[in-house]
């Protein structure tokens, strides 16, 4: 599934094609969705806000669409006359006259109004989106160390979107050795210094991964690495996916362990106990 990163550039695609152009034509692939075609129609997409992987696009005329893309949700972007050759169900289309930007295999889909749209189930429950710009280093310092969460084993903290929205399981394994710790520790067992630290990496590895497509490796490592040849894959991550090859730090091979259902990667000597 992907990752707050993979959705905020989901919504960058989408705006840089048909934010404040007028909607030529508006369409829906749910039933219940139907009826809001004509109150869309000539309205444009003011802006794509995402929280986590939410993503709420909010229109002209004081309405706000609720999408997730869930497993199989994935927004396309083309020509209006170039619409792809696909399988996949239509959800939403909206199309201006040059463009149209195309929801395809979600199923969890609404229109609210954009003044209550904040009273979505979802929305209630998720904290703070990790690439929002209002979003400080002293603001996840503080949820750390809130009672909520200060005493949870951070190998499940960083997969809980009531914590920081956007957050996965690449970015946990990644943002975990980046502050040197180990996945079984909570909050409460870590000093002030580490803290902070914690709260620093969880913000700089989300932002990097958006704004280098997905890579979480720092961008000195990643040249050297493409410059020997190695792929996309090989190149991206720290820790992730590298079970048993040698640390990028201190070459000490790679564990692998499942945490809360999912897998979870680190490095035994790094992210010492």
């Amino acid at each position: 599934m992907p990752e707050g990163p993979e959705i905020r550039r989901a919504a960058d695609k989408v705006e840089a094609v048909i934010k404040d152009i007028p909607l030529e034509k508006v369409e829906f692939g749910l039933a219940q969705l139907k009826p809001y075609v004509k109150q869309l129609e000539g309205e444009v997409v003011l802006r794509m806000e995402t929280r986590g992987k939410a993503l709420i696009t909010h229109f002209s005329n004081g309405l706000s669409m609720y999408s997730h893309n869930q497993l199989y949700g994935v927004w396309h972007t083309c020509k209006r006359n170039e619409m792809p050759d696909t399988t996949r169900q239509l959800r939403v289309g909206l199309h201006i006259e040059t463009h149209s930007a195309i929801l395809y295999s979600a199923s969890d889909i609404s229109i609210w109004p954009t003044q209550t749209i904040h009273e979505h189930p979802f929305l209630q429950r998720v904290g703070p989106d990790v690439l929002n710009d209002s979003v400080t280093e002293e603001l996840v310092l503080e949820r750390l160390r809130s009672k909520a969460f200060y005493n949870r084993a951070l190998s499940g903290l960083y997969l809980d979107q009531r914590f920081m929205a956007g957050l996965g399981n690449y970015l946990r394994s990644e943002i975990l050795f980046t502050a040197g710790v180990h996945p079984s520790l909570k909050p409460s067992q870590l000093d002030d210094e580490q803290l902070r630290s914690l709260a620093h990496d969880t913000l700089a590895i989300c932002k990097r991964s958006y704004e280098t497509g997905g890579y979480t490796v720092y961008t000195e490592l990643r040249q050297v690495l493409e410059a020997k040849g190695v792929n996309f894959e090989g190149t991206r991550f720290m820790v992730f996916d590298r079970e048993e090859q040698p640390c990028r730090v201190c070459a000490t091979p790679i564990k692998r362990q499942t945490y809360n259902g999912r897998r979870l990667y680190w490095c035994g000597q790094c992210q010492a106990k």
